[in-house]
């Protein structure tokens, strides 16, 4: 492995090229992290002046779901490394590239297999449950109205439905009824990603009376496996809107998320060695079980709250692990949260009334700087420590109430 750790050490002296596949808040983090060592970043997405654009070298925009404009874009940018961000992607591309490049070249984060799993939820929940014989909550797969309703039966009122390929809650719903079905399916169908209508496939879960909501972020690099401390969190209509570090949770079921979490990423890259980065593996726990939920090979929006609550955050991290450059184990500094900035509309948004924002103690604040939104986006993030997490909570959420969010529109 010594000889990997050289071979990526001199690209980086020669200012290797990474192409980030998607370009919002969380790959403007790791992309500010890449640069910090030299890194050349090309970001890209399906829309001009992401956030992530700001700070990279150089940008493109096309629909990363298109396999020919995907294919084009990275013969003509030529990249070391690809590091997708998002789910939206043509993944069939990025399994050819790296089948291509076995014996060296361009290098998928943390590996194909892994990025086309976890974007899928079908592939990535039968990889766990039926490959691997792992904890999971009940579930179904639905391709019509009338086939949801069948499978929602059979599970058991309340249910979950998801589609099989979206991000951040877009397009989930809970049918507590029969009577919710159909609103439920349109819900799937307006907001799924990388399908159309017409061939919509949805996943249908049991509803899970759980204690808590846990994200175990797993770091995979040269030198070993490291979790973070267990990230708690609060999610409004399927997205996250308060996390906090550390997440009480029973110590058997930590212990079992942590064993599941390995299984999980090792699975995910058991076909090469360089399977580096992190993951942010989601839980569901009741009592000392640990019910597995989801699995992102990549920061997680939850672990915002690293910015401030570890000597390294999870962007700093990911940069430093797909590098090949070894890593420490990361350190709480003290119980920490964030809080999430929603605005709504269409138009730019603008986020003022930081100085007052800001008076609240051992706080922080960050502008994504979307150059709009069209409905109900995440623009900031606040972030906060304390001496206890409750504490902590409450100061990021108080910052989160004294900012001014407007939204503007773009005749203004």
């Amino acid at each position: 492995m010594q000889n990997v750790i050289g071979v990526w050490y001199n690209l980086l002296v020669e200012n290797i090229k990474v192409l980030l596949l998607g370009s919002g808040e969380l790959g403007k983090e790791v992309a500010i992290e890449l640069m910090r060592y030299n890194v050349f970043v090309i970001a890209a997405d399906r829309y001009a002046d992401a956030p992530a654009m700001h700070v990279a070298d150089k940008s493109y925009v096309l629909d990363m779901n298109d396999e020919d404009e995907l294919r084009a874009l990275v013969e003509k940018v030529s990249p070391d490394i690809i590091v997708p961000e998002i789910e939206a992607i043509a993944t069939k591309v990025l399994v050819e590239i790296e089948n291509d490049a076995k014996t060296g070249g361009v290098r998928v984060v943390p590996c194909a297999k892994a990025v086309d799993l976890t974007m899928n939820r079908e592939g990535i929940r039968n990889l766990v449950s039926k490959e691997l014989g792992l904890t999971t909550s009940e579930y179904e797969f639905a391709n019509s109205e009338e086939e949801l309703l069948l499978v929602a039966e059979k599970i058991g009122f309340p249910v979950v439905i998801k589609p099989i390929q979206s991000s951040s809650g877009k397009g989930q719903s809970v049918a507590k009824s029969s009577s919710d079905i159909g609103k439920s399916w349109e819900v799937a169908k307006s907001q799924a990603r990388g399908k159309s209508s017409s061939s919509l496939r949805v996943i249908v879960e049991e509803f899970v009376n759980f204690d808590s909501e846990i994200t175990l972020l797993v770091v995979k690099a040269v030198n070993g496996v490291f979790f973070c401390e267990p990230i708690g969190h609060i999610q409004e209509d399927g997205d996250y809107k308060v996390s906090w570090q550390p997440a009480e949770v029973n110590p058997t079921a930590l212990e079992n998320a942590r064993s599941i979490a390995k299984t999980v990423v090792d699975a995910l890259t058991s076909e090469t060695e360089t399977g580096w980065g992190v993951f942010g593996v989601e839980f569901f726990v009741k009592g000392d079980s640990a019910i597995f939920s989801e699995v992102s090979p990549r920061p997680h929006d939850t672990g915002m709250v690293t910015m401030i609550s570890q000597d390294v955050s999870e962007f700093a991290i990911h940069a430093r692990a797909i590098l090949g450059f070894p890593i420490e184990q990361p350190v709480l500094l003290s119980p920490s949260s964030s809080c999430a900035v929603n605005a709504q509309g269409f138009g730019k948004p603008v986020v003022s009334n930081a100085q007052v924002a800001l008076s609240t103690a051992n706080s922080a604040i960050r502008v994504f700087g979307k150059p709009f939104i069209n409905g109900h986006r995440r623009v900031a993030v606040t972030l906060s420590r304390a001496d206890t997490v409750v504490c902590a909570i409450e100061r990021a959420k108080q910052v989160e109430s004294l900012l001014k969010v407007e939204v503007l529109s773009f005749q203004e």
